[in-house]
């Protein structure tokens, strides 16, 4: 028999909600505001439907069960999915440009980008398209990492709506990005090649740094203003040890780093140096 899923808000408790907020806190180190009751309802609605459940106080006991862990991920996933898009906040790519040129002129080594909160990909293809028009095939390296598995695989794929191709320049379009046909209409494709230069893994900024060696800028975009203030500082102080000395950590334009890091300079706004 079919039991009929909590539908609003009000069919979650407060202590649901707190046992939701103290389930990502633990795993992502995101804090999860009162005022987003609703959206845990929205998201993880449909997982009430999936397994057939009357209520989120059934849910949260699956959660808890050894032979449903993967089920902790797929709410991990649906809690933390923000809506990016490609080159946003676009002075920040600029910025990107002109440091990917500099390292050009300085013949430097292996030039190393880390988009350490991906979501679906946009932002590290956008990144991607900047030093393969600057560096070519001079060395560089994008990593690219986000605690949601969901999105990963968007983001390796590659695949987006066409109404996402609106903020890519339009050499940058006509160079890196290929028309649907078919079946794949009113989408875009990356190009391979383009794909084939990011590094995509599952990565959580509330665990200890990867051992995945330093670069010269980590780009944590848009990601902090969900952390409260002790998580900040211990999210910082690991990514800061694996920014190279002269290089750079940019954050988004709403967020700061003032009273968070000693070591890391302002340069600009939301754009901060390694000595």
């Amino acid at each position: 028999m079919n039991h009929q899923p909590a539908t609003d808000s009000s069919e979650l408790s407060d202590r649901e909600f707190a046992r939701f907020q103290s389930m990502l806190f633990d795993i992502t180190g995101i804090s999860l505001a009162s005022s987003k009751k609703s959206l845990v309802v929205g998201r993880l609605g449909k997982r009430l439907r999936e397994y057939q459940l009357s209520s989120f106080g059934e849910y949260l006991s699956l959660l808890d069960r050894p032979d449903h862990r993967h089920e902790v991920q797929t709410a991990v996933d649906l809690l933390t999915t923000n809506e990016t898009y490609f080159f946003r906040e676009p002075n920040h790519f600029q910025f990107l440009k002109s440091q990917a040129e500099a390292s050009k002129a300085r013949a430097a080594d292996n030039y190393r980008v880390w988009s350490a909160a991906c979501s679906s990909g946009q932002e590290p293809y956008s990144i991607a398209m900047v030093l393969d028009s600057v560096l070519g095939t001079r060395p560089w390296e994008i990593m690219a990492s986000d605690i949601s598995t969901q999105m990963l695989e968007k983001a390796h794929k590659g695949q987006y709506p066409l109404a996402q191709a609106d903020n890519i320049p339009d050499d940058y379009l006509n160079r890196y990005c290929l028309n649907g046909v078919g079946s794949m209409a009113g989408t875009f494709l990356v190009e391979r090649s383009l794909r084939d230069r990011v590094q995509f893994f599952h990565g959580n900024l509330n665990t200890d740094a990867p051992r995945i060696g330093q670069f010269d800028v980590i780009v944590l975009r848009n990601v902090m203003i969900y952390f409260n203030s002790d998580t900040k500082r211990q999210v910082i102080g690991r990514l800061q040890k694996l920014v190279k000395p002269g290089g750079y950590l940019v954050v988004g334009h709403s967020e700061t780093l003032n009273g968070i890091s000693s070591e890391l300079k302002m340069i600009a706004p939301s754009i901060y140096r390694k000595p």
